[in-house]
This record gives structure tokens, C-alpha cells and sequence, in this order.
């Protein structure tokens, strides 16, 4: 079947009777589950794959000698196999199974940062980052002398390239930015961004954990050095994150953290290392979880990623348009091509007892800051609503929280 078949038969109804969640009836009220870019539902394939590996295939991993060690193994390094296939790397040793993109993060502040940066050094890091990609490198800033250079994107998420590039030096070791934005949705131009700064010989970092749910991502076409994402926002379990990195970079990067598993050998004067992606795998690792992140981006790949980004940006102009009749409600970012995210806040109104309020509704959206507390300093907010969707919400659901935000708003006029 090909992209234009996809797009056409893609039948949301026919999607929703995969997910057990949408069963749940808040208040009485059919769920309207618009959380997507903190963390997405899991389909029944998900939940059935953890459930088969947990009661017929669960060892510990590796050096077993014995059938269910063996399976378990098996179904690990698959794992790791679709996941490379997933971001198009080049070799499967460069995929690295960690507990989410926060670890992933921090095994390269802390790995590439003891090996490369010290007092003045500079990291690059743009205003819309996660703090999960700025707390790393504060720690560095704090232990070593660090410097963080800023790049401020315009309102709607746009970064000037020109602009970045004057921010490089001679000091700056490492650029650190998000794929997408996950407040304003605006995609970053990686491409274009990693061309600039490999001309510097600077290597970059990619936050994935939005960019990899909703945008395609070929880790060897965008050029980047390291690139991460999370499982529980791309319909997978918790508890796992992936860490691409180009080989070379992880066989040079001193270990994050020592135990079983990442060693040859260890005696009591010495250790060796194992070669990676073992290095960087200490301990026992998430191996349920792998396999079922394999599961959920296997059941993506048979409804189509474009025809999923197709039904995201359906929802996402709607949405758009539907908001934007409402009064007295602000919407931040409008950036060409952004993802299904869309923050906003109403006028005289508090974004948490908006959530609280349209809550009642049986309506899940994200109030706060977002883990973006310098990005929305510059938007000039406190704090907004955060309507994020995914490849099950339908047009239906956005007028019911449309009737919703109405209500709301009509307790603060």
C-alpha cells in the first residue's frame, strides 16, 4: 500500500477499538484524553506483547546459558534492531536502551561532558528546551565552570540559523536542542542545523522526545551526532528511552555508570570495558520495555507514519481554526508545519482551573509550565493549557472540548 492509500484508508474508529483506555468514562463522561505530548495511551498489541514476554519469555539477558535466557535475549536485541531501523541508523551497537530520554540526556552531559567540557567551555542550548535538557548542563556549568550560550527563537518557535552560528566559538563544545518543541509544537531544522555545525566542528545533540513521535526522523540524513527519545510518548511502555549515537562517539566516551553487564573484566587492581552498546548499558536492563517500544512502533509502521502525521495535522488546524472563534483566548506558536500541540491560555483565567474546570468533562489536557520554565519566561507566561493530540483523537472530540473551553470561559467573563 502506498503513502497516498495510507492517508486515504486511515480509519480512526477502527484505530480507537485498539486502545482499552478510551473504556474509561470520568464523571460519567466519555474520556477526551488530549495529554498526548506528556504521555501517549498504549494499544492492546503493547499491553499483550508485555504480558507474552513476562509470562513466557523472561530471563535476565545475555550470558545465559538456558532456553528462556536465550528468548529473552532474542527478543531484546530484536528490540534494539527496530529501533535502528526506526531512526535509520547505521548499525544496531548504535542504539542504546536507557530509562527514558532524561537518562539519555544525562549520560551525554555526563559522559561527553567529563571527557570534553571544562572551565569556560560553552554549550549552545535554544530557550525551548525541556529542563531534561537543561538541568544536565547546569550541573556542568556548576561542577566544571561551564558556560550556557542562549539562542532565543522567535515567538512561534522559528531558530535563526545565521544567528545560531554566531554563538559558536573556539570554546563551544557541544550544541544541545529540541527536535520539536513540546509547547509550541514548532519543529527545529536539524538538517539544516547540524550542516552549519559540523562546518564548526562541533558536534550536535537531538531531543527527539516530540520529534520522534511526530515527524520523521533519519538520524543518518540529519547528520547528528547523538539523538534520544522516550518510549511512553510513541504508545510504548514507561520506563524506557533510547540513545542513538554515531559509533565512533561511543567508543571513545568514557563509561556514565559502572555494574554488570558493561565490563570484560574485573579484578581487584583493574576493569576492562565491553565494547558498546554493553558499555553503556550497566545493570539489568529494561528488557520488557524494549520489547514493548518494539511492539508499539511495529503497530505504527502498519497504520503508516505519514498517515498518522496526516490525521495530526487535520486535527491540529481544526483545532486551530475552532480556538481561535473562542474570545479572549491566546494561542502561543503558529509556526509552519508544527506538530499537534497547541498552548493556550484564556484571559482572566488561571490554566489550571481551566484544566481542572473542562476536567469535569471528561477532557485531559497539561496545565503548567511544561518543563520549559525559560521558554514560557519569554513568552511572557506563568503557565498555560497544553491541548496535545494523538493518531486516536477525532474531529468530534475537538468540538466537545471546544464546548468545554466555552463553559470554562464563561465562568471567568
Amino acid at each position: 500500500m502506498n503513502i497516498s492509500q495510507n492517508i486515504s484508508n486511515y480509519d480512526v474508529s477502527k484505530i480507537r477499538n485498539h486502545f482499552p483506555f478510551l473504556e474509561v468514562r470520568p464523571y460519567g463522561k466519555n474520556i477526551i484524553y488530549f495529554d498526548n505530548a506528556a504521555s501517549a495511551q498504549k494499544p492492546k498489541i503493547v499491553l499483550d506483547r508485555l504480558t507474552e514476554f513476562y509470562s513466557h519469555e523472561y530471563a535476565n539477558v545475555h550470558r545465559g546459558l538456558h532456553y528462556l535466557a536465550n528468548a529473552a535475549t532474542e527478543a531484546y536485541e530484536d528490540a534494539r534492531s527496530t529501533v535502528c531501523k526506526f531512526l535509520n541508523a547505521e548499525n544496531p551497537e548504535e542504539i542504546i536502551f536507557t530509562r527514558g530520554a532524561t537518562e539519555a540526556l544525562n549520560i551525554i552531559a555526563g559522559s561527553f561532558g567529563s571527557a570534553h567540557i571544562g572551565a569556560g567551555d560553552e554549550i549552545i542550548l535554544s530557550a525551548m528546551e525541556h529542563h531534561s535538557n537543561i538541568v544536565p548542563w547546569h550541573y556542568l556549568r556548576e561542577k566544571n565552570g561551564a558556560v550556557i550560550q542562549w539562542i532565543d527563537p522567535d515567538l512561534d518557535g522559528n531558530i535563526d540559523i545565521d544567528k545560531l552560528s554566531k554563538l559558536i566559538n573556539k570554546k563551544t563544545k557541544i550544541i544541545a536542542l529540541t527536535h520539536m518543541s513540546n509547547v509550541l509544537g514548532a519543529p527545529v531544522k536539524i538538517k539544516e542545523i547540524t550542516k552549519m555545525a559540523h562546518q564548526h566542528n562541533v558536534p550536535i545533540l537531538i531531543d527527539g522526545s516530540q520529534g520522534a513521535v511526530h515527524l520523521e526522523v533519519d538520524v543518518q540524513s540529519l547528520g547528528v551526532d547523538f539523538y534520544v527519545f522516550t518510549g511512553h510518548k510513541l504508545y510504548g511502555p514507561t520506563g524506557i528511552g533510547v540513545l542513538y549515537a554515531k559509533k565512533p562517539w561511543l567508543e571513545q566516551l568514557p563509561p556514565y555508570s559502572g555494574g554488570g553487564e558493561m565490563i570484560n573484566t574485573v579484578t581487584r587492581d583493574k576493569i576492562s570495558y565491553a565494547m558498546p552498546p554493553q558499555r553503556v548499558e550497566a545493570g539489568t536492563p529494561p528488557v520488557a520495555q524494549a520489547v514493548g517500544l518494539a511492539a508499539a512502533i511495529k503497530y505504527l509502521d502498519t497504520i503508516g507514519r505519514e498517515a498518522i502525521r496526516h490525521h495530526e495535522k487535520q486535527l491540529t488546524r481544526y483545532a486551530t481554526d475552532k480556538l481561535s472563534e473562542l474570545k479572549h483566548i491566546k494561542i502561543f506558536g503558529n509556526a509552519p508545519d508544527k506538530g499537534p500541540i497547541i498552548s493556550f491560555n484564556i484571559k482572566g483565567a488561571h490554566a489550571h482551573d481551566v484544566a481542572t474546570i473542562i476536567d469535569h468533562y471528561g477532557i485531559a489536557v497539561r496545565a503548567g509550565t511544561h518543563c520549559a520554565m525559560p521558554l514560557l519566561s519569554m513568552l511572557g507566561a506563568s503557565s498555560t493549557c497544553r491541548a496535545s493530540f494523538g493518531l486516536y483523537n477525532t474531529l468530534e472530540e475537538i468540538d466537545v472540548f471546544i464546548e468545554g473551553l466555552a463553559r470554562a470561559q464563561s465562568l471567568f467573563s
